[in-house]
């Protein structure tokens, strides 16, 4: 189970909902069904409209969530994943503090879900 807080200007206050374990859902998926507005364009990972920055809420070892291929490209692009985010994540099984939300899956952890708002917008 896990606990996800989603927070941005754009909402009145911070949302938090329950995801259950074992749930194969984006957090972008999540963030419609509960009709928390996530910027996105594509949902495949291509154009990067719905970056988003997750905080995790827990004093306990993250669990690792591999970075897809365009996902990796994309936050490169973006300038959001350094070389060394890149190695820690697949060499430590480190996630890095920007994911995509059509790509991100929460696991068994509480995270905080930060995002600008408009597609591109800043952090």
């Amino acid at each position: 189970m896990a606990n996800i807080t989603f927070s941005s200007p754009i909402m009145h206050r911070d949302k938090t909902v329950y995801a259950v374990a074992g749930n194969t859902k984006t957090i972008l998926v999540l963030a419609e069904e509960q009709q928390i507005p996530i910027p996105f364009e594509c949902r495949d990972g291509d154009c990067g409209s719905c970056l988003i920055e997750v905080t995790y809420l827990e004093d306990k070892p993250k669990m690792g969530m591999a970075l897809t291929e365009k996902e990796k490209a994309r936050l490169k692009e973006l300038q959001k994943l350094s070389p060394e985010e890149l190695e820690d994540a697949e060499v430590n099984d480190m996630p890095p503090r920007f994911r995509l939300a059509c790509q991100y899956i929460a696991r068994h952890e509480d995270v905080k879900i930060s995002f600008p708002g408009t597609p591109g917008g800043s952090f």
